[in-house]
């Protein structure tokens, strides 16, 4: 795994990048004390994680991830816990870490971190032999083919099956990513259905397993489109 740190506190630098150093398999591809620098290095490269401050010189940090294409996995350093709500509002984020915070609550964070960037177990068939989900230190096997719907609030899923629902750190962008087009679509900002299951359709919802699943006014097109409606 590799990453960034966009910090300008220079204490603050060297504690994440102490932290970093006792980590293997992590490795430091930069360290910036500017949105603006590592904008520049993020147009040409690619990391897994970026270690982010809100308070930096040039913009707020949340801005910031909002300017960066396709950004990486981000985990948050700062000295302002009242900005914890709005940060999990967008997906990318991996976690809040408040300064400052011990080695042990950071390499919370980076094991959560690399949970998100696990891609599901390849198989040569998903539907048939399934794959592992790594929830609260358990592995849970599930097939493509008995996933109901999948459900994102702030940066937690929900996958949910016809026996089990597994709640884990998660983006519903990797979920669109990586499930068959054509069995899976996203209805929503925060649900993904499979069609298999899907019993009806009723104004704005759709109903799966007696589940009323919103549709959002941008994908209801799409879905009918896709159902062939």
């Amino acid at each position: 795994m590799n990453c960034i740190i966009i910090e300008d506190e220079i204490p603050a630098q060297n504690i994440i990048k102490n932290y970093i150093e006792k980590l293997p398999n992590v490795e430091i591809k930069g360290v910036f004390k500017a949105a603006i620098e590592a904008n520049a290095f993020l147009n040409i490269n690619t990391v897994d994680v970026v270690f982010l401050d809100i308070n930096l010189p040039d913009m707020p940090g949340l801005d910031f991830i909002k300017t960066v294409k396709n950004p990486p996995e981000i985990i948050i350093t700062t000295a302002y816990p009242e900005y914890a709500v709005p940060s999990f509002e967008l997906d990318t984020i991996v976690d809040y870490l408040v300064k400052p915070f011990s080695f042990n609550r950071f390499l919370k964070a980076v094991n959560k971190a690399k949970t998100r960037l696990q891609p599901l177990t390849e198989t040569e068939d998903l539907n048939k032999e399934g794959f592992f989900l790594n929830v609260d230190k358990t592995l849970h096997k599930i097939t493509v083919n008995s996933i109901l719907y999948i459900e994102s609030h702030r940066n937690y899923i929900t996958v949910v099956t016809q026996n089990q629902k597994l709640t884990y750190v998660d983006s519903l962008k990797n979920w669109v990513e990586k499930l068959p087009e054509n069995q899976f679509f996203q209805v929503h900002k925060s649900f993904i259905i499979n069609r298999k299951f899907v019993d009806k359709i009723s104004g704005n919802l759709v109903y799966i397993n007696q589940e009323k699943i919103p549709i959002g006014r941008t994908y209801k097109q799409k879905l009918l489109k896709l159902l062939g409606i």
